[in-house]
């Protein structure tokens, strides 16, 4: 599968949320819309369909990933029991490239997909190098052993960023052997709040 390689800073200044660190940074320089009128335009109140396409883009881009893979799995959230924007926002917490992300070993999802592509990642002792990759409740999560002596993972552990570190209570984390059980199944609350799952249900059942 592709993944979207233009400018971070456009798409975060055109939702008004920053998609990446780097594209934090850049809507704290310039909050408002890009273009050459950006500066002096004000965010205007979208339409409905607006708001539902917007939404839609927030998730995508948030967890990186491209249009028909985004709605490959919002189809097998609508097959599933239960409420369907719940289930897609578990079902994208759930990919291996977000368990990397949440266990504090990338500091963007971006990041994430790069080490797992790289074959730095375990999934219950073997490599898996797919970032689209679903974990499942006992899955154990890890930074492969041989990937450890390697300049990126020392300086990684030597700065402390892991033990403190906060993984999501559904993650059980190790942060001396760089490692994740997964103790549960995401919901609703351990994604990103800045979502609104029930825009992106009414954007496809237009």
């Amino acid at each position: 599968m592709g993944r979207y390689l233009g400018p971070v800073g456009k798409v975060s200044r055109r939702l008004g949320i920053g998609i990446s660190p780097k594209g934090e940074r850049i809507l704290a320089r310039r909050p408002y819309p890009p273009g050459q009128h950006g500066r002096n335009e004000k965010r205007k109140q979208p339409s409905e369909y607006g708001q539902q396409l917007m939404e839609k883009q927030k998730a995508r881009f948030l967890y990186g990933l491209m249009e028909r893979q985004f709605r490959i799995l919002f189809q097998e959230a609508e097959r599933r029991m239960g409420v369907t924007g719940d289930n897609l926002l578990s079902l994208l917490e759930r990919r291996l490239d977000n368990v990397v992300y949440r266990m504090g070993v990338a500091k963007s999802r971006a990041q994430a997909r790069q080490i797992v592509n790289h074959g730095h990642i375990t999934v219950n002792g073997r490599r898996l190098d797919i970032p689209s990759a679903r974990v499942k409740v006992g899955d154990n999560v890890a930074v492969h052993a041989s990937s450890h002596p390697s300049a990126f993972f020392k300086t990684l552990k030597g700065s402390g960023d892991l033990i403190r570190h906060r993984a999501p209570d559904w993650l059980g984390f190790n942060a001396v052997q760089i490692e994740a059980t997964v103790l549960s199944i995401p919901t609703r609350e351990h994604a990103e709040p800045e979502i609104d799952p029930q825009s992106i249900v009414e954007f496809y059942s237009r």
